[in-house]
């Protein structure tokens, strides 16, 4: 079989168009679709002095990827519990004066212990284990 001039040009055409089009795709899918990442299991983690932690006051601690709001109360009882609002994941605050829990994103209200009082929040922030070692806070997951 004998290959005249025009196919051998449309073939090499066809063959470079294809691989240009794959070259453009090719990133743009990459970008889209986030590789797999293995995100790493914390059990535990050490959230500073306690010695350091002001009476009735809060702080955020990165427990793996999640935030975690530590407390001290005014009877200096430390507690963690999950950072992130049951409604829409904003973070909440610990507010000094009526010593609640509130997301201020849409006015959603928990107690100390993490139950929600009063909003749109449908359950409540998850609890954490917390254990003073030699004046280190140890903040670790329940169960």
């Amino acid at each position: 079989m004998k290959l005249d001039r025009r196919k051998f040009l449309n073939t090499l055409l066809g063959v470079g168009g294809i691989g240009g089009i794959v070259a453009v795709l090719y990133p743009v899918f990459s970008f889209l679709i986030p590789p797999k990442s293995a995100e790493p299991k914390v059990n535990s983690v050490k959230a500073g002095l306690s010695s350091e932690l002001p009476t009735n006051s809060a702080k955020i601690i990165k427990f793996g990827r999640e935030p975690v709001i530590l407390i001290k109360t005014e009877d200096n009882q430390l507690k963690a519990l999950s950072a992130g609002c049951t409604h829409l994941d904003c973070i909440v605050q610990y507010k000094t004066d009526t010593k609640q829990i509130l997301c201020a994103c849409h006015n959603g209200i928990y107690d100390l212990n993490g139950r929600n009082v009063s909003g749109p929040p449908p359950r409540p922030l998850e609890q954490f284990d917390v254990k003073v070692i030699q004046d280190e806070i140890v903040i670790t997951k329940q169960g």
